[in-house]
């Protein structure tokens, strides 16, 4: 394959060596979260952002953190640093150059509601993408990535999607950095009213259910978006069936179908990974496997 800015899925020699460290927030202080960073005898890495657009109920939060720790957990030691701005805050979000790949977390949230710091976080999600930054979008992130691009965001007309689900890719997941290799079907954890109703210009798609056209999209080489939450455990997802029990036909049935998603989980690593190895604007990428 030819030039991308994406470097992804490559050992290379003189990798820097890797120490215990911590999570920094977008104030420089230092999070609880015991996480890895180059050692002080490496060049500094530049880290990667989450971009946390919401929290989770507090019952859950006491339980197992928030957002970004499990985003941070997902993504496991090949993308650290991390760094994590809450734009919600009026915290400015880092120029793209200074980043070396992007993940906006899920939120309570909605994009259609264009909030002035999510209409803000947009504009600079185009920039980055622009840039050729890797960015993977969830849930919120996920629509608000569509939206920043051209797409369009609003109400799901057949209303929320809630649970464990099955999910099928598209024929050009086959060959997507992100996605190749995985299952032609797979379980996922979801939970939205909101959807990419219409995708950016270009976009590619890569994954679909009955309920959802728009699972997964990848716009460039490499911005992704994905509708369903690859952090999510079954122990989250069984706290938000339980949270929306009261608006469920048989909140019971669903709650007994949840399950954990390994295969949606492994997104989470697969981009720390293609993160890891990004050095400089135009580099070149494998898919899993060398194809």
């Amino acid at each position: 394959m030819g030039a991308s800015p994406c470097d992804a899925f490559i050992e290379r020699p003189g990798a820097p060596t890797l120490r215990h460290d911590r999570r920094m927030t977008s104030a420089g202080a230092a999070a609880s979260s015991s996480l890895l960073s180059p050692s002080p005898a490496a060049p500094a890495a530049k880290p990667l952002l989450i971009v946390k657009t919401g929290s989770t109920f507090e019952a859950l939060r006491a339980q197992q953190g928030d957002f970004d720790d499990w985003i941070a957990r997902g993504l496991g030691p090949h993308a650290l640093p991390v760094l994590v701005v809450d734009p919600r805050t009026g915290a400015p979000l880092p120029e793209p150059s200074e980043l070396r790949g992007i993940v906006i977390t899920g939120s309570h949230e909605m994009v259609s509601h264009r909030a002035e710091w999510s209409e803000r976080t947009a504009a600079w999600l185009a920039r980055c993408v622009e840039s050729g930054v890797p960015v993977l979008g969830i849930c919120y992130g996920h629509q608000l990535l569509a939206h920043a691009l051209g797409g369009e965001v609003d109400f799901h007309p057949g209303g929320l999607e809630i649970g464990t689900v099955p999910l099928e890719l598209a024929p050009a997941a086959r060959d997507d950095p992100l996605f190749a290799g995985l299952p032609q079907r797979f379980a996922v954890n979801v939970i939205h009213r909101q959807s990419a109703l219409r995708l950016p210009p270009g976009a590619v798609p890569l994954a679909t259910n009955a309920h959802e056209p728009h699972h997964a999209f990848r716009v460039g080489h490499c911005a992704w978006g994905v509708q369903f939450h690859p952090e999510f455990d079954a122990n989250a997802m069984r706290g938000y069936v339980q949270a929306h029990a009261a608006q469920l036909d048989d909140a019971a049935a669903i709650e007994d179908r949840v399950r954990s998603t390994p295969e949606a989980a492994s997104l989470l690593q697969r981009f720390g990974q293609l993160t890891a190895h990004r050095n400089g604007q135009q580099t070149t990428w494998m898919t899993p496997g060398g194809r």
